[in-house]
This record gives structure tokens, C-alpha cells and sequence, in this order.
């Protein structure tokens, strides 16, 4: 397996590894501490699902996890109130919610629905204090339209645009509105160019590095089952981009992993 094997201490900010086999789980968390991910978060997609991941995250030291419905998601039950999202963020090892947001893409929920659930999310990281995991896919000017509308209601919420693969301007509007951008193995792609431009010209103190595993693998393992230990590849080459080093990228991205998810601080 062709890894960088170094000493730097990166977070992978958003995987799913609950969609690994129970035997097979911890191969992966060991090949992610010896590739240099010293923590990772495994993310909430449905409510049921959500409610196992604080056992699996206390079970590991270097594990995080959020709790949330995804929109594929959204229709499969009432929309839920705030309150009720936000009271499973009491366990100390859950530090956001989410992945919450739109996805018109492969618009597997309706749309109000999608934005209804959406919204509930936004709410539910105003009252719980942490930030949200937001999902965006062929949406752009909804979710930023519904994330400047619950601001100027007086919702008070941190949140990031996860596996970023949008538009600039979505880009722009989230960091206007004090939100952070996660960047994924998509930018390694031969064709996202665009995408390499847009995270070279964010501000430094906006950026996060994810696998978003067990799917969507970097260069050189693209078509692969991805995994957390595959993060250092986005991670060189976001700092490649920057003109940066390693070691700065790592430092700049775990800095402001620690900032956004204030719980792990």
C-alpha cells in the first residue's frame, strides 16, 4: 500500500466508518494512525444510525462523531424538531450535526422536505452550540440562500461546506458568513482544475482536509475503497496548491479543525 508514511498529525474531518465491517474497522484506524491521522470523525446520516455512533467513538480514543439525517434521507420520517436533534450532541464525544443540506443532484427526498429537514439541522447547531456538517450537491443557491436566512433570523451557528466540490461563489458566500470549506480526493481529480484554484485562493484559516470515505479515493487510489488513511494525499496536495509544506498544511488544518469543532480542543 502506497502511503506517505510521515509524522504529521492531520484530522480527517468527515468519514463514514461505520460502513466498514466491525473486523475490518480497526485495520483501518490503525493504517490511518501509522499514515499520520491522528483523529478522524465519523458522521451521522440518519437518526437511528446516529445513535450508535457515540459507543463506537467512545470506544477509541482518536474518534470523533456528529449526528445527523442526510437528504437522501430527509423523507423517511417526520421532520424532526430542533430539540430533538440537538439533544443527541450531550454525549461529550459528539461534536457537530450533520450531514444535513440539500442535494438536487440525485434529489432522492423532495425538496421542501430536503430544505425543511435543512433548516431543523441549523437550528439544532444554534441550540446545541456546535457547528454543522453540511452536504451540498447541484444546490448551491438554496443552501446559501436558507444559510443567510436563518442568520438574519437570529440562528447563531459555526458550520462547513464538507467534500467542497461546488462553485466558487458558494465558496465565497460560506466564508463570508464565517463558515469553513472541507476539501476532499475530488481536488486530486485530473479535471478539477477549478477546484484546485478555488481551495489555493480561500483564506487559510477556513480550510479542512476529509476522505469522506468509504468513498471517493485520491489519486493514486482512485476507484478504490477510500479510507482515512488516504487524507494525506488530499492534504500534500492542498498544500502543493498553497505553496505550502506539509507540515504547515497539517498544522493550519488541525488548528482550525480545533477552532470550528470546539469540543475537541
Amino acid at each position: 500500500m502506497n502511503l506517505l508514511h510521515n509524522s504529521l498529525m492531520l484530522i480527517d474531518s468527515h468519514c463514514h466508518l461505520d460502513y466498514y465491517s466491525e473486523v475490518d474497522r480497526p485495520n483501518v484506524l490503525a493504517r490511518a494512525a501509522t499514515a499520520g491521522v491522528c483523529e478522524m470523525v465519523t458522521i451521522g446520516t440518519t437518526l437511528s444510525q446516529s445513535q450508535t455512533l457515540p459507543a463506537m467513538a467512545a470506544a477509541h480514543p482518536n474518534l470523533w462523531c456528529t449526528v445527523g439525517i442526510h437528504p437522501h434521507h430527509a423523507a423517511e420520517e417526520p421532520v424532526p424538531e430542533p430539540q430533538q436533534i440537538a439533544a443527541l450532541t450531550n454525549h461529550p464525544k459528539v461534536i457537530g450535526i450533520g450531514e444535513s443540506g440539500l442535494d438536487y443532484f440525485y434529489d432522492r427526498s423532495p425538496r421542501d422536505v430536503q430544505q425543511a429537514v435543512f433548516r431543523a439541522h441549523i437550528r439544532a447547531a444554534s441550540l446545541a452550540e456546535v457547528p454543522l456538517v453540511i452536504h451540498a450537491r447541484e444546490a448551491d443557491a438554496d443552501i446559501a440562500a436558507i444559510l443567510q436566512d436563518e442568520r438574519d433570523n437570529g440562528q447563531n451557528f459555526a458550520f462547513v461546506l464538507h467534500c467542497f466540490s461546488s462553485t466558487r461563489a458558494l465558496a465565497q458566500t460560506a466564508v463570508a458568513i464565517g463558515g469553513y470549506v472541507s476539501f476532499s480526493g475530488i481536488m486530486t481529480f485530473p479535471k478539477s482544475g477549478e477546484l484546485r484554484d478555488i481551495a489555493r485562493d480561500l483564506p487559510a484559516e477556513r480550510l479542512l482536509v476529509e476522505t469522506d470515505s468509504p468513498y471517493l479515493a485520491p489519486v493514486p487510489f482512485r476507484g478504490k475503497r477510500n479510507e482515512p488513511a488516504y487524507v494525506v494525499h488530499t492534504a500534500k496536495l492542498l498544500a502543493e496548491v498553497r505553496g505550502q509544506s506539509s507540515e504547515e498544511l497539517a498544522d493550519l488544518t488541525t488548528g482550525n479543525f480545533r477552532r470550528l469543532f470546539r469540543k475537541t480542543a
